[in-house]
């Protein structure tokens, strides 16, 4: 994967709006945090930068929150499924909705699944497999909507869909 300074510049601005944001705006969804414009950069890194870029941006976003303590290892298989998801559906299908149903369904179904057994490993929890589901269906669709509306008032705007797509990597 070669990207270029464009790329590396939209990425970084994403993972610094997805880390700092996810302190700021997030609320309650069952027994887990909901973070919504987590789920939002990850459809927009993955329209925009295709899913390469979205697992990316996911990744690093997870492992900032991470660090500075205000997110789990949870963050990891639901955002990177997501994201990947949504990247792999808009390439194959070019519509956007597919992008936001991808990250709902990577990360509020697949990404959910894949943390029972991170939950149990890393912080030694036992849960039941679809314990995970609705906390994490709350906070995915609520970013997906944010992004498909986003998203679909900046395309409008031809200059700007141009320059959204001179991003995505070849």
């Amino acid at each position: 994967m070669k990207w270029g300074v464009k790329q590396l510049t939209l990425m970084a601005m994403l993972v610094a709006i997805g880390t700092i944001t996810s302190t700021l705006i997030w609320f309650p969804a069952g027994i887990a945090k909901a973070y919504p414009m987590q789920h939002a950069i990850n459809v927009i890194s993955a329209v925009v930068l295709g899913p390469v870029g979205g697992i990316t941006v996911a990744f690093l976003i997870g492992l900032l929150r991470n660090i500075l303590g205000v997110g789990t290892i949870l963050a990891f298989p639901g955002g990177m499924i997501g994201a990947f998801i949504a990247g792999w559906l808009y390439r194959k299908t070019k519509k956007l909705f597919w992008a936001a149903f991808g990250e709902v369904i990577g990360t509020g179904f697949l990404g959910a699944i894949a943390s029972v057994p991170i939950a149990y490993f890393f912080l030694g929890k036992s849960v039941a497999v679809f314990f995970f589901v609705p906390s994490f269906l709350v906070s995915t669709i609520s970013g997906s909507i944010l992004a498909y509306l986003v998203i679909s008032l900046l395309m409008k705007n031809e200059m700007m869909a141009k320059q959204m797509m001179s991003f995505q990597e070849s």
